[in-house]
């Protein structure tokens, strides 16, 4: 039973390409989507293999490794074929997506989001014990909500080549700045994109915000190197789909005490004590083309 809870929020500083496998579609490498909302999302045993990882690059740090390795062990579970095996005291749920950055016509881009991400990340919360006082929001499709009238182009919004017709919302301002605080970290390096976030979060409609959140992906194209002549492979062209920096999601993480057989157990307060210092307000690593700079996400926990 786990006892403790808390909300990780997940903010993309580079693309992040957390793959689903090969596809046969024109997109060779697509990124993980849930299947009934087609919303990016991570897998939650990804982000706790990264965060294992993370931990792990920490005790290097901090030196002996091999202390710290049982520690780490007690923490998320042995590696596969120890000689013993036990389940770990975190659990990472899958993240969902709540913002999305789309380019903007005025001010660069948008954090676009919809009342479905929203009120799914207010459930989210809401279960872990963190009250989140978030108004229900209504959009119609064509139309968005916004607080920031610098970005209008008189009363319409230009969002990629699509056009919507915004009404200001006093409601989303209050939303906007409760989701920046929990969503960024409080250093002075984040108060850029806390600002930007809490006045320039824009509410589509659900349908709207699909299509972004299907087609506004980051997509590079790759070509295989022949090893002999050092020259492009012929039929070695394939493209690989990424979520874009500055987006945002979040995911449930629970904490019980250590279950190894052993006393004494850690309890679960100090379980996710551990874990919050090698996490909150960190820089982690995730998926996949670690060494093109690819998947580096800043961490933020909200606890009740």
């Amino acid at each position: 039973m786990f006892e403790k809870h808390a909300a990780l929020f997940l903010y993309a500083v580079s693309p992040v390409h957390m793959g689903a496998g090969q596809a046969v579609g024109v997109i060779d490498n697509p990124i993980q989507r849930e299947r009934h909302t087609q919303h990016p999302c991570f897998a939650g045993s990804g982000i706790k293999g990264a965060v294992r990882h993370g931990y792990l690059a920490l005790a290097r740090e901090e030196g002996d490794e091999a202390t710290l390795q049982k520690v780490i062990d007690r923490l998320f579970g042995p590696e596969a074929g120890a000689s013993e095996l036990h389940a770990g005291a975190i659990s990472f749920g899958d993240a969902q997506l709540v913002a999305l950055p789309v380019r903007s016509l005025r001010g660069g881009y948008v954090h676009a989001t919809c009342p479905q991400a929203l009120a799914r990340a207010r459930r989210l919360l809401g279960l872990i014990g963190i009250r989140a006082e978030w108004p229900a929001l209504e959009v119609a499709e064509g139309q968005c909500l916004v607080t920031n009238p610098a970005l209008l182009n008189g009363d319409k919004l230009h969002l990629e080549a699509f056009e919507y017709t915004a009404k200001a919302s006093k409601a989303l301002g209050g939303l906007a700045d409760d989701l920046a605080r929990r969503a960024l970290p409080p250093e002075a390096a984040y108060d850029f994109f806390r600002s930007k976030l809490a006045t320039d979060l824009v509410v589509l409609s659900d349908t709207d915000f699909g299509y972004f959140a299907e087609h506004a992906m980051l997509v590079e194209a790759h070509v295989r190197i022949d090893a002999d002549t050092g020259a492009a492979d012929p039929g070695g062209l394939f493209y690989t789909e990424n979520l874009p920096p500055e987006s945002l999601l979040v995911a449930p993480m629970l904490a019980s005490r250590t279950r190894t057989g052993k006393s004494p157990e850690t309890p679960a307060e100090a379980v996710m004590a551990q874990v919050r210092g090698a996490l909150d307000c960190k820089l982690l690593q995730i998926g996949g083309d670690v060494t093109t700079g690819r998947g580096l996400i800043v961490a933020k926990l909200a606890e009740a």
